[in-house]
């Protein structure tokens, strides 16, 4: 069993930000959202456990306390 990486695990984690803010400049709301979307659905087949992806799921939701 996989189970879901919680700690720092991306080379050049601030590059990556940067690429993923680009990816959004000049999107309404709309396609901001339609691009996350995209993208949440183009990793979670690249990573493809449903137990790692239910563990994200759960890591990810804010705490409705």
């Amino acid at each position: 069993m996989t189970q879901l990486i919680l700690t720092p695990n991306l080379d050049n984690a601030d590059d990556f930000y940067f690429e993923l803010i680009a990816a959004h400049d000049r999107l309404d709301k709309s396609d901001s959202d339609a691009l996350n979307a995209r993208l949440v659905l183009v990793l979670a087949n690249h990573i493809g456990n449903a137990e790692v992806l239910s563990e994200a799921l759960k890591a990810a939701k804010l705490n409705e306390n």
